[in-house]
């Protein structure tokens, strides 16, 4: 198996300490491997993201010598491709439209914080069948309300997070637009 990492900055500014610490550990990996080091411009924050700020994380990167094997791949390119997961979603009844105005979901979040509970999104419209007019709903992820999802990291080991523990996370904003915690996993 081809080991392949990425390095994923949003271009909202220069190339900070951090970022190229990470890229500088996946560029290794994938260099020590065999593998690949894969570049990905998270540019999906439209309003932040700038011209600029791409090409002055590709200089830093150039001055740092990492080289990448593939992109560098702007997510702002990929729209399509996160629509059709999308509707996938929503075709397997693993997503649903969600209706709720902020406002609403402001309140209920604010309850929950004085309670002192975990804020999390009370599944209202999972079920829901009405379909309210003038209101561009969100997508939101249908997570299983129980079981657990397991897996093994590198570093901690075994891993078991409670489903009810996970929110039903919005994957697509009211103008279609994907979320930045939907792309990356649909990259990924």
């Amino acid at each position: 198996m081809t080991i392949r990492t990425r390095f994923a900055p949003s271009p909202t500014g220069y190339l900070h300490v951090g970022g190229a610490r990470t890229a500088l550990f996946c560029w290794l990996q994938a260099r020590k491997s065999g593998g690949v080091f894969v570049l990905r411009i998270e540019d999906t924050d439209l309003e932040r993201s700038t011209p600029e700020s791409v090409q002055a994380i590709l200089d830093g990167m150039d001055w740092l010598g990492l080289d990448y094997d593939e992109g560098p791949v702007y997510q702002t390119q990929r729209f399509d491709r996160y629509a059709e997961v999308v509707q996938h979603l929503l075709d397997e009844d693993k997503a649903y439209h969600c209706y709720c105005p902020k406002e609403r979901l402001e309140k209920l979040r604010e309850a929950q914080m004085e309670q002192g509970i975990k804020p999390r999104y009370d599944g209202r419209c999972r079920a829901r069948e009405d379909i309210p007019k003038g209101i561009k709903p969100v997508v939101r992820f249908r997570n299983p309300q129980s079981g657990s999802v397991v897996f093994e990291d590198l570093v901690r080991g075994h891993i078991s997070i409670s489903n009810e523990e996970l929110d039903d996370l919005v994957i697509a904003r009211p103008d279609g637009a994907p979320t930045y915690n939907f792309t990356v996993v649909v990259d990924d």
